[in-house]
């Protein structure tokens, strides 16, 4: 691609979106360019680009040179943001509302929320700016996943990212977020600016049907207690109230509510006419998914609230209600995890992937299933982002009962990430996630050069497949420059599978 392209991002095109609805913020969410019109080349690292600051030291410090792009550092230094040091942007763990730091403000969260007993392990973080507040919960054994738009400060994701923090390109506008229902123990929103009241409170119920029954909404800057806001912080408690939320506290800015941990409250009497969904809505389904007016009714709630679900890590090897998803769900979710134990190890040993090294901090995994990848490289120093594509059985709610991370996502589309945010993508059976056997979507080229605008450099991806696709996937894996190598699967796998292990040069 053109060296102007260094951070395409095909569908968070500016010059497409600026012609959409500005209603509800339709033209800051997802639109992808239709297949004659997508670009088809290489992204190009910047000048100056250098492998990225390995983890644990990447949460502090990151190359300048990979992200020349002071804007935050210049508008949002003196909040503790990060700063232009040198070689280095340094981040020193500040936010708009934290700026001495985000270990005080969990500190301060602490005393409200059981952050540090292994009850709460996932939580969802809008408006997330460089994502200190996700980053520091790690060493809570608590997986934040951070999300922001593209906006003015136009590399808030990229940055977090780079520095090694789970985060996700996202727009809360239109249509529901792309996660399931009852994903989170936590939703958090520091000076996110969303309004939550707005369009009947369309926001607010979209967070509820993202938290666990029983898990925690924090709210820290406007409305609460917010000079000139007082109407929208009236309208905020009375939301709460009508969905039976429990005002824990209001410390200074910083709101706390806790959502019951039985069924909705609703149909009752409240000023907004909020009613519940009917039964034929799937409140799991979120891949272009058009924000609903009403409360989503749960089947399983008594088995995914806090307080129900095992605790962390405990939660991780045990499957969930919703595994009845699929027919035989509790046994394949036993097969699926011991099959990728024994793969993980063959990766490691035999295949000589770098999974427990300094060099694979940021991992994807294409195809998620039940997480079993994810969950058999735990104790390595990695998150991993556990994709299922929406045209597959919505395993999802089932990897975050697990206390694990994913979204929905369709492959014959763009990933919603900036170029070079990857150490390690995973893809298994990579044929049945873009249509490439059997009615054909999109076709391999597309999916392997998404792959590539992806991948840092000098990152790896592990392709799956029969013979004759692993063998398609090294001559494309030829044509975008990667150092690739075809073996055999693991001996138990039986010869029905080749794996391409490639490197971005």
């Amino acid at each position: 691609c053109a060296a102007s392209e260094v951070d395409l991002l095909p569908c968070e095109d500016p010059r497409r979106s600026s012609r959409l609805s500005r209603e509800m913020n339709y033209y800051r969410e997802r639109h992808c360019p239709t297949r004659g019109e997508a670009l088809a080349c290489l992204v190009p690292p910047p000048r100056g680009y250098r492998i990225p600051v390995p983890w644990p030291e990447s949460l502090h410090k990151i190359w300048h040179d990979n992200m020349p792009y002071g804007k935050i550092a210049e508008r949002k230094g003196h909040q503790g943001w990060m700063k232009h040091e040198g070689s280095y942007f340094i981040f020193p763990g500040g936010g708009t509302m934290f700026p001495d730091g985000a270990e005080q403000y969990i500190e301060k969260l602490s005393q409200y929320v059981p952050m540090k007993t292994g009850v709460i392990r996932t939580g969802l973080d809008m408006g997330c700016g460089v994502a200190s507040f996700g980053g520091f919960l790690l060493k809570e054994n608590i997986m934040t996943l951070s999300f922001a738009p593209r906006d003015s400060h136009k590399s808030q994701i990229q940055f977090a990212l780079e520095r090694g923090v789970p985060a996700f390109l996202l727009m809360l506008g239109t249509r529901r977020l792309p996660f399931p229902a009852q994903s989170f123990d936590f939703v958090h929103c520091s000076r996110c600016l969303i309004p939550f009241t707005a369009y009947n409170g369309s926001y607010f119920i979209e967070a509820d049907r993202l938290l666990r029954h029983g898990g925690y909404l924090i709210i820290s800057g406007p409305p609460v207690r917010w000079k000139n806001q007082e109407k929208e912080w009236d309208e905020l408690q009375a939301m709460a109230g009508a969905l039976c939320y429990k005002l824990i506290t209001v410390d200074g800015n910083t709101a706390i509510w806790k959502k019951p941990a039985e069924a909705s409250c609703l149909p009752n009497q409240n000023g907004f006419g909020l009613d519940l969904c009917s039964t034929d809505y799937d409140p799991d389904e979120a891949w272009y998914f058009k924000l609903n007016k009403c409360v989503s009714k749960i089947s399983v709630a008594e088995e995914t609230a806090i307080g129900s679900i095992l605790k962390w890590p405990d939660r991780l090897s045990k499957p969930s209600a919703r595994a009845s998803v699929i027919n035989n769900g509790a046994n394949l979710f036993e097969v699926d995890s011991q099959k990728w134990v024994r793969r993980v190890s063959y990766y490691k040993k035999s295949l000589g992937v770098k999974l427990g090294s300094t060099n694979i901090r940021n991992v994807m995994d294409m195809n998620a299933f039940f997480g079993g990848f994810a969950a058999a490289i735990i104790s390595d120093p990695v998150w991993v982002m556990n994709v299922v594509p929406g045209q597959k059985p919505l395993t999802l709610g089932v990897i975050y009962d697990r206390g694990l991370i994913g979204v929905y996502h369709d492959w014959c589309e763009p990933f919603s990430t900036y170029p070079r945010t990857y150490d390690l993508i995973h893809a298994d059976a990579i044929d049945s996630i873009s249509g490439i056997s059997g009615t054909s979507r999109c076709d391999l080229f597309d999916v392997m050069l998404e792959m590539d605008r992806i991948l840092r450099p000098e990152g790896t991806a592990v392709i799956r497949a029969s013979p004759d696709v692993v063998a398609k996937a090294a001559q494309i894996a030829q044509s975008i420059r990667w150092k690739a190598q075809v073996h055999d699967s693991e001996p138990e796998s039986g010869s029905t599978e080749k794996i391409l292990v490639a490197t971005k040069t």
